[in-house]
């Protein structure tokens, strides 16, 4: 189904019935990198995922717009009042700022390798120096395809001890095409990037599970674990076998842990 917001026709996609729990995705994948946990939640859960602007089957004009504004929106449309929300890399920034912003919408917080507005943006190392160099080089020259290898090689595989090519098969290339049409989407306009929430961590009055992968790169694990110390009794999972998206790639460590906490935090 299509949910509007402004000029954007958010697709969306609804899975299950039972409780709301949100899902925002990362910014090198779509609503269908949730899969894997949807099959878990589904039977307990009403499971709600769409694609962000820019990213799969998600149509919109260039506009200013607010990615919370769009979470919303698709809250509304669904009479949802509150919902445990789950977020992954951009996904997880925009879960964040919902609950600071929005606290009454939020009943728990799942927080999957979570870009963090206003984080510290650290040292990153020379791995992830080297590989951001030549993300930028394909950048420039157009050549979306390395890129998108490129990318697959960070953010799936793990540039912090993963093997290149560790995720392969179907995984891979749903990934790969995943990418490949964020990449090639045409500019969505200026985000709202108003909120600071890495200020206000401490006001984070739910439950929450913060979610990291040993094979992500270190500023991204860093942030996310000082993040859980500061979110008042948050609690920590970490994947010694698991990169940025660990949902993605069927981590069962990680499809158990949050099915686990969702189950326990049912409003």
């Amino acid at each position: 189904m299509k949910i509007s917001n402004g000029s954007a026709e958010l697709a969306t996609e609804i899975v299950g019935e039972g409780p709301d729990v949100l899902l925002l995705h990362a910014g090198v994948v779509d609503r269908r990198a949730w899969r894997p946990l949807v099959e878990r939640l589904a039977p307990t859960n009403r499971c709600i995922s769409f694609d962000a602007r820019g990213h799969g089957g998600t149509t919109y004009q260039p506009e200013p717009f607010s990615r919370v504004g769009d979470a919303l929106a698709v809250l509304d449309s669904l009479g949802s009042s509150s919902a445990v929300v789950i977020g992954n890399s951009m996904g997880g920034r925009t879960a964040l700022d919902l609950a600071v912003e929005h606290p009454e919408r939020t009943t728990a917080l799942v927080l999957v390798a979570p870009a963090i507005s206003g984080a510290p943006q650290g040292d990153d190392s020379p791995e992830v120096q080297a590989i951001d160099e030549q993300m930028q080089a394909a950048e420039d020259a157009g050549d979306l395809d390395l890129l998108n290898r490129l990318e697959a090689r960070f953010w799936l595989d793990g540039i912090n001890g993963g093997a290149e090519g560790r995720v392969g098969g179907q995984v891979r290339e749903l990934f790969l095409d995943m990418n490949r049409r964020a990449l090639a989407a045409e500019p969505t306009g200026d985000e709202d990037r108003s909120t600071n929430a890495w200020e206000r961590l401490e006001q984070v009055a739910v439950p929450t599970l913060v979610v990291v992968g040993d094979l992500d790169y270190d500023v991204s694990t860093a942030n996310a674990l000082t993040a859980a110390q500061r979110i008042p009794g948050a609690e920590v999972l970490r994947l010694p076998d698991a990169a940025h998206l660990p949902v993605l790639e069927g981590n069962e460590a990680c499809l158990r842990g949050i099915t686990e906490f969702v189950a326990a935090h049912r409003p």
